[in-house]
Formats: structure tokens, C-alpha cells, sequence
């Protein structure tokens, strides 16, 4: 047998860098993109990455907070092998090390080596998180600067589109990539990069997979039925500055949201309700309705981070699409302009709320505390992302 083996100091407690293999949402945060796993002997781990690679293994042996071992048996490997992984604290910094042993057979030539790069570039990328909150794997990846929207049979025939798979767009961001090629909203992307583009959460970052801000790609993509090739120069990748103190978290997030719920109180300024209420067109919708769209946003939001808190993020099979069922009846239930708005209110006063109660221990963790801060703080921020398509709905039920 060889031995790739892999290893790195990190300045934070063993306690999470031991959480860092053992929990599924700590696991997510530096090494794949999915993962469920049971760390006890013989408990699952199953680790997915975009692209459809994958290992299927389980755990061996577990001591806490010190060391542990699993199998890893990924769907290329011709056999499952075993790794250990130590995790030794002195003075408030914690050694990681990782050895994977590998058979010395044919079918496992030059194996060990590339075991042993991809250890080291995924523990650099734990070290990160675990001292910084950043995750390198989001952080070097490009932005196309868009809002993803559902892409259902019923809008392909609204829009006059050719086409059934694909991602429609909500929006593009002022100043990027997409915007700076022509993108539009409803425009619907069918290719990126030669790779085919589908309404689903994973061919689009698989499309991008290893490129970086600056590059640049061809884009195809659907304007109704006129079918459209562009070239799109990637944008960098903005990164919020997170406090990792709750408090200084919910006041700066506050002040983002105050300018936000500015713009969209100036949304309805003269307006009537049934003007809000009125959809310009039966496939869109109306002004009341991008309202409880935003509510729905921020409920998901206080779900995500209870997930974050608890230890067990959602994890989902793609984008999905927005419920116009939940979306009526939210509008339903507060019928009025001063109802949605003070309704939205309220859901984001509750998200503050919520950041400003979390506890000393998550705000330890500094993966998830980052992830969600990053979401709060983000520069295409949900709330203003949606008041162009607000004022279009309204100018379309004033005519």
C-alpha cells in the first residue's frame, strides 16, 4: 500500500475542525457540494460533487474531537480505500492531517499523487473557511451577474420561445457580465461556455466550472423566437465584508435593508391597490405578488439559517420554481398595498431579530456564520432586485 498523505494548521479549535468531516452542512462548506452523512461506525458518508462525481463510503472509526477514519469509494475508484484523518490541538491551533491509503496495483497507478494535491487544495480551502468564513471554491468563482427565474412550458409560450429546457432570466445586474453582453429579462440561456443549459440548479455552475473573473465565453441564448450568440467577459466575484459579531452583523444588514424597503415603498407611491393587484399580463405577476415574493424570500431566509444553526442544511435537487399557489394566498391574506408592505416589514424585522439572538457557538463557526452573512450582505440584493419588475407591472395595470 502507499499513502497520500496531506496536512495543515489551521488556527481554530480541534472541536471544529473534527465537525468539519463529521457534520454535513460543516462538510459542504469546504470539501463537496452535498453531503449527508451519520458519524458514528458504519454511519453513512456520501459525498457529491457538480459534474456527478461521488463517493459512497461510511465512517470506521470515530474519537472525538482527535481522529477520524473512513472509507472512501468514489464512482471512478476500482475499489474502496480507507482514510484517516488526526486532528491535533496545542495552544489554540489545530494540526489537520490526512492519510489515504492506496493500493500499489496497476489500476491504481499515479493515484497516490493525485490524492495527495487534491488533499492539499481541499485543506487549504478548510483552512480558509475555518479561520476566514471564505470558502475559496465561491470566492475565485466568476459571477455572471443575473437573477435566475423558473422556466415553465406556460411562460415558453407566453414569451414565444422555441425551446423547453433552458434558464429564463428575472433580471441582470447593472454594470456585469451579462448585463454588459445584452442579457435581458425573459431572456431564456440554452448554452454557455458549449455546455447546455437547463432550469435546474447545476449545468450552469458546471458550464462555468474553472473559469475565473475576466474570462470570457460564448453565450446562446433565446429573445422570444429569435435565437442569439453573444460573448459574455465573467466579472469578478464581490465578497462581503461579514463581521463575525451578530449584533454588528444585524445593524449592517439593517441599513441594507432600510434603503431597500425605501425603494420599494417608492414603488407604490399613487398607486391603487387594484392597481397593484392587477397582473399585466396572466403569466406574470402582479405588484402584490413580487411583494409576497419577497416575503416568501425572507421566510426562506430564517428556514436556511435554522438549518445553518442547527447542523443540518436543506439540501435540495435544483432550483425549483416560485409556488403561485403560496404566492395568492399570501396576497389573499393581506389584500391591500399597506398589508404586503407591512407584512414584508415584518418578515424583516424577524430576520434581524433572529441574527441579532444567534448563538456564541454558531457565530464560532465561522463557515455558516459567513455563509449567511454573505446572503444578508450580498451587493444584488433581493429586495431591490425585484423593483424594476414591480414599477413595469404597475406602469402595465396604469395604461
Amino acid at each position: 500500500m502507499s499513502t497520500a498523505s496531506a496536512e495543515i494548521q489551521v488556527n481554530a479549535p480541534g472541536k471544529l475542525a473534527y465537525r468539519a468531516f463529521t457534520n454535513s452542512t460543516s462538510l459542504r462548506e469546504w470539501l463537496c457540494d452535498v453531503a449527508t452523512v451519520e458519524p458514528h461506525p458504519n454511519g453513512r458518508m456520501y459525498l457529491w460533487w457538480r459534474g456527478d462525481f461521488y463517493s459512497s463510503g461510511h465512517y470506521l472509526e470515530l474519537d472525538e474531537n482527535k481522529c477520524v477514519k473512513f472509507r472512501w469509494y468514489s464512482n471512478i475508484d476500482p475499489v474502496p480505500t480507507e482514510v484517516t484523518v488526526t486532528v491535533t490541538e496545542k495552544e489554540g491551533s489545530t494540526l489537520i492531517r490526512m492519510d489515504h491509503e492506496i493500493p500499489d496495483d496497476s489500476a491504481w497507478a499515479g493515484k497516490a499523487e493525485s490524492f495527495r494535491k487534491e488533499w492539499e487544495d481541499s485543506l487549504e480551502n478548510l483552512k480558509s473557511v475555518l479561520e476566514t468564513g471564505l470558502d475559496l471554491r465561491i470566492a475565485n468563482r466568476p459571477m455572471l451577474g443575473i437573477f435566475p427565474g423558473d422556466f415553465t412550458e406556460e411562460q415558453a409560450v407566453t414569451l414565444g420561445v422555441p425551446v423547453r429546457e433552458g434558464l429564463r432570466l428575472d433580471g441582470v445586474l447593472d454594470g456585469m457580465g451579462a448585463q454588459r453582453c445584452g442579457l435581458q429579462t425573459n431572456d431564456v440561456i440554452v448554452e454557455m461556455a458549449g455546455h447546455p443549459i437547463r432550469n435546474d440548479a447545476y449545468s450552469l455552475p458546471n458550464a462555468i466550472a474553472g473559469k475565473k473573473g475576466g474570462d470570457k465565453i460564448e453565450v446562446v441564448y433565446y429573445r422570444g423566437a429569435e435565437k442569439i450568440n453573444v460573448i459574455m467577459e465573467l466579472s469578478k466575484r464581490p465578497m462581503p465584508e461579514v463581521p463575525f459579531n451578530r449584533i454588528e452583523l444585524a445593524d449592517k444588514a439593517r441599513e441594507l435593508y432600510k434603503a431597500g424597503m425605501a425603494e420599494v415603498d417608492s414603488c407604490f407611491e399613487g398607486v391603487t391597490d387594484a392597481q397593484a393587484m392587477t397582473r399585466p399580463d396572466p403569466q406574470e405577476w402582479s405588484a402584490l405578488e413580487i411583494v409576497a415574493h419577497l416575503i416568501h424570500g425572507e421566510r426562506f431566509n430564517q428556514t436556511y439559517l435554522t438549518s445553518l444553526v442547527d447542523g443540518y442544511e436543506l439540501v435540495n435537487d435544483g432550483f425549483g420554481s416560485n409556488v403561485h399557489a403560496q404566492v395568492q394566498a399570501t396576497v389573499a391574506a393581506n389584500p391591500s398595498i399597506a398589508l404586503m408592505l407591512s407584512e414584508l416589514r415584518r418578515a424583516v424585522e424577524e430576520t434581524l431579530a433572529y441574527v441579532g439572538f444567534l448563538p456564541d457557538e454558531f457565530v464560532e463557526n465561522k463557515g455558516s456564520f459567513y455563509r449567511f452573512g454573505s446572503i444578508l450582505l450580498q451587493p444584488n440584493f433581493h429586495l431591490t432586485g425585484h423593483t424594476q419588475q414591480m414599477k413595469d407591472a404597475i406602469s402595465a395595470a396604469s395604461k
